[in-house]
């Protein structure tokens, strides 16, 4: 280690020349971390979206293994009329099943809070299972677009 000390009167001190950073090697560093953070934060920005659209298509698989179960039991999806509920509720409305039981605990809502739609029979299969998104309207593009059982 060699510094650079002199002996005053008041003991050993460092020579008066300053160490520390000059004004360019300090925006050097401030534009490194600029365009770093121009690529992280669009990235981190569109976690939360991706994670809602895989919580959706998990809540959808779910659902659909329960609708499947229902229809070995009673030989049939519940109707348009009776919905998802008749996972977690006995339908009161016909045709009434004969081997009825709670499939689901309770029905969950999309990651937007939006009760999942359902179709008997459906547009794309025999059933359809779907969230309308963020928007909460048909179609739709990107975080917008509509999570289905059609496109699992």
């Amino acid at each position: 280690m060699n510094r650079d000390l002199s002996i005053s009167p008041q003991g050993l001190t460092h020579s008066s020349r300053q160490h520390g950073f000059s004004l360019i090697e300090i925006m050097v560093v401030v534009v490194i971390m600029g365009i770093l953070a121009a690529l992280v934060v669009p990235n981190l920005l569109d976690r939360p979206d991706q994670a809602r659209a895989v919580a959706a298509r998990q809540d959808i698989g779910a659902i659909m293994q329960a609708l499947k179960l229902y229809r070995l039991d009673n030989g049939r999806y519940p109707t348009s009329e009776q919905g998802l509920q008749a996972l977690a509720r006995q339908p009161a409305a016909g045709p009434l099943p004969n081997n009825w039981r709670a499939y689901m605990d309770r029905l969950p809502n999309d990651p937007w809070n939006t009760p999942y739609q359902y179709l008997n029979p459906g547009v794309h299969g025999e059933i359809d299972v779907f969230s309308l998104g963020a928007d909460g309207q048909p179609g739709g593009e990107g975080n917008n677009a509509d999570i289905g059982s059609w496109a699992r």
